[in-house]
């Protein structure tokens, strides 16, 4: 068992000791080897430009997380309906899911130019495309949490005499929130495919765009620094997504924390 100082010494995250090493490793290798700058600049160098520019690179992070976030909550809310109507209504249900799987096999730069064509190049056709990626998952997961429901509970319901909709709103749907939740975190993790796809293809703003832009002068240090951007805000958007999740399924178990408490007290 663990003594008192053993539980009470801080604790250093082990992604920060990772990402160290891996900073510390790319800073040698750079050093090292003399890779030119504009093939590979050091991460020192990234972080000189990220403060130097950080108004230019604060800008258009705004922006793109608009467009995520915007995304995601269409997203969101759409796929939510779909499952719901998809597990009402066997008829549509027959031809909308072909449709929607088909959907997905579509590549997502093939859709990119006609959205930008049919919604122009601001940050319709962006949402749009965050909204595309967003859509399956969540449809998916939460059409099977509805359709995973208590055998059990649907009988009792019926011997109760309860009306489709008091089962759908008072049963079926508490019962799919676990299902819903894995498929909002998983299009959580991917919203910012589609957004940084359309500043990819038609833009005049945006991480993307400016990845892009920088990419075509051979300013990779500041390319390097969007990317880097684009990451601490997928992460971020994630881990607020993730903890208003556990804040709103607050009765449901975490089997992996007590795992692990039990394994750390041996």
């Amino acid at each position: 068992m663990k003594t008192a100082s053993q539980s009470t010494r801080p604790r250093v995250p082990a992604f920060l000791i990772g990402g160290s090493l891996i900073v510390l490793l790319w800073q040698l290798l750079v050093t090292v080897s003399g890779i030119p700058h504009f093939l590979l600049p050091a991460p020192f160098a990234i972080l000189k430009t990220l403060f130097s520019q950080i108004q230019l690179l604060g800008l258009h992070t705004a922006i793109t997380a608009f467009e995520i976030v915007s995304g995601l909550v269409i997203g969101c809310l759409l796929g939510v309906v779909s499952a719901v109507v998809l597990s009402t209504s066997r008829r549509l249900r027959r031809w909308l899911l072909p449709v929607m799987v088909i959907s997905q096999s579509l590549p997502v730069f093939a859709l990119a130019p006609l959205l930008t064509l049919w919604f122009g190049y601001g940050l319709g056709s962006k949402v749009v495309m965050a909204v595309l990626i967003i859509y399956f998952p969540v449809v998916a997961a939460t059409f099977d949490g509805l359709r995973h429901t208590s055998a059990a509970m649907l009988d009792l319901a019926a011997t109760m005499n309860a009306s489709p909709t008091t089962i759908l709103l008072q049963i079926r749907l508490p019962a799919a929130l676990p299902s819903m939740a894995s498929g909002i975190r998983v299009a959580t993790s991917v919203a910012p495919i589609g957004a940084v796809v359309g500043e990819w293809v038609g833009s005049s703003q945006g991480l993307g765009y400016l990845m892009l832009q920088a990419n075509g002068r051979m300013q990779t240090d500041l390319m390097f620094a969007a990317l880097l951007c684009l990451c601490l805000l997928a992460y971020l958007l994630y881990s607020l997504v993730n903890r208003l999740l556990d804040r709103c399924l607050y009765w449901l178990p975490d089997s992996s924390n007590s795992t692990i408490t039990q394994t750390e007290a041996h």
